[in-house]
């Protein structure tokens, strides 16, 4: 699963890669699922398309490419979906961590009614 975070950071990565697969009126062939997952392995973020005459739904599309290529989906819109899929042996994209976490810095503040003693 990814945070919204992570899939902002991968949306804005993806609208600079051209779309590599195309779903046309066959829909999802074994085909397109062997061309996907080598395109995931070489390159850990692919955009995707349905073509317009073709029957599939962008979201079942995406959700069975994701299922078959054990990858996440990082979002559908209009007719792209993006697939995201992280390579352990040779990793190129960085994405946020999950266990970030913020560290505020809180000041001491001396509370009302406590006394302030003063040396002589």
């Amino acid at each position: 699963m990814l945070t919204s975070k992570q899939r902002s950071h991968l949306k804005k990565l993806a609208s600079e890669i051209p779309d590599i697969i195309f779903i046309g009126k066959d829909g999802v062939t074994p085909q397109v699922v062997v061309q996907t997952r080598d395109a995931i392995i070489a390159r850990e973020l692919i955009k995707g398309k349905v073509q317009n005459n073709s029957l599939a739904n962008v979201d079942d599309v995406a959700r069975e490419l994701a299922a078959s290529t054990k990858s996440d989906i990082v979002c559908t819109i209009g007719n792209k979906f993006i697939l995201y899929k992280k390579n352990l042996l040779k990793t190129k994209i960085e994405v946020p961590s999950k266990n970030k976490k913020v560290i505020k810095k809180v000041k001491k503040r001396r509370t009302l009614g406590t006394p302030i003693k003063f040396e002589n």
